[in-house]
């Protein structure tokens, strides 16, 4: 990649911005009173935060006033991966972190939480009535035998009551985990059957795409299969009754009572978040209570610029890591805005007018959102009054030039837009969002504070200007303590540690340019190597899906026993297009035009579909162990596909080539 110093920017923030900035006004302090550097802006701030580790994030402790119970003894004891330790000695209590804007009298009666569902109607929920609800469920969670350490599960769609459920478990010190209930039962239970859930919370089935879809058969399968529960909470969103034997909602949150905030060690699980697992049982990631409130206090408050004035809306499921990360806006004192529904639902542009009517101030969504809503011709800044949204901000799978050249032209021009990218794994950003940096296209701004972020060869060289492998050299509070059920850690130890040892490989091509921007070029672990080049499939589909015939495409690299290399593109065309010598023709035209020659697939399949995980996103790695033979049922979790028919046709494709 040749030097990227003389581009203009897409956006660039004002001096007015800058100064308002948390980040700006954290830089100021930490200067004074932990030898930050006051100068050189945020680029200072970011070396300054990873070769001073300890020491920054005592400063992100003390900025925020994160409440330890117990004082820790030091900032970082073991500071190896996998491994390391923080705050060591310290207590703390999430929930009590995440409700302490309800102590404040001025702000009890403004909301906490604003719902929406699919007939755009509102309905908030404020300060105080959260904490009475979470008070109240929690004295009953305890009644109930939950104590520190049991697991609680959510069979929940992204409503309130999702949000009390956590709450509460956290305040006892229990530990959340959650699916949607768009989720099989065979995809539920291939999760929580992991950790053996003593308390099930379930609705009776939920609201998406104008229509109900009742759940009553799922959750009695749930039920049968969870040996382990000791109570499961009915929550009526369609209106029945609760199943025998199950306690129902209004009765456990009824009471005036107080929460009561169990102190537990800054690394007691908080929840368990679930990879995919496309290709065998999900992993069972444990991320801790304390690294999770600092963390996400620095992302959320820090590179999201979050407070008290905000109102946070990012569109997510219960079953994706983003839903925790909304839900901590709380931590900040923002309003969190709930979005139950189709994205889709009346018309694409559902989401922008969500964001009107809440009021949004950092709309987050994915990238595929926006690149569905610029092929639709969506006009978000004229239809929508969108005046309060400053930032929109993007996840799931890189934002391509494309959708960032619409955004500042279709929502506003001075948009402050932010493409982030992290993971599951450690539930926030490795890089993305910082206010008071230019926005370049197709360019994340920078690597997150306290992330020692680096692009690595094989060799473990550092690389700039080039592809290499996304690599941490140094510990984040929120990498996962554990996995569920991996005694001696191998399992976590094999995930991200077996290339480089003792440093965070996480499966992501990147170039990290000249002056510290950031590009993802997609997955390393379905890496196209042609020639010797290494190439990201997420550049491929970046080019391919401008055009207007095709809907979404899908491209694996085959090594193949003779010694030569298969690279099939397959593309899922738009209504009323025809994969003819034309559009072939254009497909490998826009490839070499925009990438390379060596970019341009040795052939170009139309396919009924493109099969995704249950959050969104394309599999690689299964389509390409079906094109190499592997059966069906050992390629991939069936429990893990969106759509499992779909794969079908590519293991047909397999035994015809064979």
């Amino acid at each position: 990649m040749t030097s990227a110093a003389d581009e203009a920017p897409l956006w660039q923030p004002g001096p007015d911005r800058i100064a308002a900035a948390a980040v700006t006004r954290f830089q100021s302090w930490a200067a004074e009173h932990h030898g930050a550097p006051a100068e050189g802006g945020y680029a200072s701030l970011h070396r300054w935060s990873v070769d001073e580790l300890a020491t920054f994030w005592k400063a992100v402790a003390e900025w925020f006033d994160v409440r330890f119970s117990t004082p820790y003894e030091e900032v970082i004891g073991d500071r190896s991966m996998p491994g390391a330790t923080w705050f060591t000695g310290a207590t703390l209590n999430y929930a009590e972190h995440a409700l302490r804007a309800s102590e404040d009298p001025l702000r009890a009666d403004a909301p906490a939480l604003l719902h929406v569902d699919e007939s755009h109607t509102q309905a908030p929920t404020s300060w105080s009535e959260l904490r009475r609800q979470v008070g109240s469920l929690a004295a009953e969670l305890r009644a109930l035998g939950v104590t520190p350490g049991d697991r609680v599960s959510g069979y929940l769609p992204n409503i309130p009551q999702a949000v009390v459920a956590f709450l509460a478990t956290a305040a006892v010190g229990g530990i959340w985990t959650s699916c949607a209930p768009d989720f099989g039962a065979r995809s539920v239970l291939d999760r929580f059957q992991q950790v053996e859930p003593v308390v099930l919370f379930t609705v009776d089935g939920y609201r998406y795409g104008g229509k109900e879809h009742h759940r009553a058969d799922t959750v009695a399968e749930l039920r049968r299969e969870l040996p382990t529960l000791r109570a499961v909470v009915h929550i009526p969103l369609l209106g029945t009754e609760a199943p025998e034997g199950a306690l129902d909602w209004a009765d456990l949150t009824s009471a005036d009572t107080e929460p009561v905030f169990e102190q537990v060690p800054f690394d007691h699980p908080l929840w368990v978040l679930y990879s995919s697992g496309t290709t065998g049982l999900p992993k069972a990631i444990v991320q801790s209570q304390g690294g999770i409130v600092v963390e996400h206090l620095k992302q959320l408050g820090l590179h999201c610029d979050l407070g008290p004035e905000d109102r946070f809306f990012w569109y997510t499921s219960t079953g994706w890591m983003m839903w925790n990360f909304l839900v901590s806006g709380l931590l900040t004192g923002a309003t969190v805005v709930l979005y139950d529904g189709s994205p889709g639902y009346p018309d694409v542009s559902a989401q922008w007018r969500v964001a009107e009517q809440t009021g949004a101030t950092l709309y987050g969504t994915s990238a595929a959102y926006v690149m569905a809503c610029r092929k639709a011709g969506v006009h978000p800044g004229r239809d929508f009054d969108l005046s309060r949204v400053q930032c929109v901000a993007t996840t799931g799978s890189p934002l391509p030039p494309d959708g960032f050249r619409w955004l500042h032209d279709e929502v506003a021009d001075d948009l402050w837009i932010a493409s982030v990218s992290g993971g599951t794994d450690v539930c926030t950003c490795f890089a993305g969002a910082v206010p008071t940096l230019p926005v370049h296209i197709g360019e994340l701004q920078a690597a997150s504070l306290g992330v020692d972020l680096h692009s690595w060869d094989p060799a473990g060289e550092p690389l700039t200007g080039e592809v290499g492998e996304l690599v941490v050299t140094a510990p984040m509070p929120s990498m996962p303590v554990r996995f569920w059920n991996d005694p001696d850690g191998s399992r976590y130890h094999d995930s991200y540690f077996d290339v480089y040892p003792g440093v965070w490989r996480h499966g992501d091509w990147i170039t990290i340019t000249d002056r510290g921007s950031v590009v993802i070029h997609g997955r390393s672990d379905s890496t196209l190597n042609r020639q010797g080049v290494r190439m990201g499939s997420a550049d491929i589909y970046e080019a391919v899906e401008r055009l207007p015939e095709i809907r979404e495409s899908l491209v694996i690299g085959l090594e193949e026993p003779n010694g030569g290399y298969w690279m099939p593109l397959f593309v899922h065309l738009a209504e009323g297009a025809t994969l003819d010598d034309a559009l072939r023709d254009s497909i490998k035209r826009t490839i070499r035009e925009n990438l390379s020659p060596r970019h341009v697939p040795d052939e170009v399949i139309e396919v009924p579909g493109i099969p995704h995980t249950l959050t969104g996103k394309r599999i690689e790695v299964p389509v390409k162990r079906l094109l190499q033979g592997t059966a069906l049922e050992k390629a991939v979790n069936p429990g893990s596909i969106d759509n499992l028919e779909l794969l079908h046709f590519y293991e047909k494709l397999a035994r015809e080539r064979r």
